[in-house]
């Protein structure tokens, strides 16, 4: 059985459909991070960032103690080589998934959360803030889309944990009004993984779906709210205050 710390984020969506994908046993452990569930000094042991998914493995290959993964990357990565499924073993193949995972992790997950933030979140007046971010999106779409001009899945041939990773914020996208009609390469791929029945599975299960005071082009956070995402609750639970 595994522990999946969640939040119905994209981050938090890559991990629900790899544990779909591989049929391993999880429990699904909510948290509201508006009301900074997150923040706990208890979650803190999991997770020393306070920020979601993370994973306890409470039956490691090895037979012993359980392992905790944070960083949505790292908890792919894991649950491939546990289960030897959608990271190849060795050579370019490998090379390949691995690389398009860190330019999720590392390039198109920050700069499309950094959109979403001043778009949906920030106060009026962030006009240089939203043609940064949203030019920087674009330019790391437009990557994405000639990449999959020339390859069935992001990675090469085969569905892979690379997959896994940027499906999620491709689809949540869309609420940032960023479509899909400009992209056909995209769309097709887009629909493709979407059919998979692990990824259906994950988007219709009732403990993984996304509340609607997540959704909306525009957020109305009051004080707390905020403290928590962004603000001082969220720095003093880092402090251990």
């Amino acid at each position: 059985m595994i522990d999946l710390h969640y939040s119905a984020t994209p981050n938090g969506q890559k991990i629900a459909i790899m544990l779909e994908e591989i049929g391993e046993p999880y429990r699904v452990i909510p948290y509201d991070i508006f009301d900074g569930d997150q923040l706990t000094a208890a979650f803190g042991r999991i997770n020393p960032n306070h920020k979601l998914p993370a994973i306890v493995d409470q039956d490691p290959v090895d037979g012993g103690d359980p392992v905790t993964v944070f960083e949505s990357g790292a908890i792919l990565q894991y649950l491939a080589e546990k289960s030897g499924r959608f990271l190849p073993a060795s050579g370019a193949p490998r090379a390949a998934v691995l690389s398009w995972l860190t330019w999720q992790v590392a390039g198109l997950g920050p700069m499309g959360g950094q959109a979403s933030h001043f778009l949906r979140y920030a106060p009026a007046g962030q006009d240089y803030a939203i043609d940064r971010y949203t030019k920087e999106l674009t330019r790391l779409l437009t990557v994405l889309e000639k990449r999959l001009e020339k390859s069935a899945y992001v990675a090469g041939d085969d569905y892979s944990i690379a997959d896994m990773a940027i499906w999620p914020g491709r689809a949540s996208a869309f609420v940032m009004g960023l479509g899909l009609d400009e992209w056909p390469a995209m769309r097709r791929w887009f629909e493709l993984v979407r059919e998979r029945p692990a990824v259906a599975r994950a988007m219709v299960r009732d403990d993984l779906k996304t509340p609607a005071k997540y959704v909306g082009r525009r957020q109305k956070l009051d004080d707390k709210e905020w403290s928590n995402m962004f603000g001082d609750a969220n720095r003093a639970a880092v402090r251990g205050d």
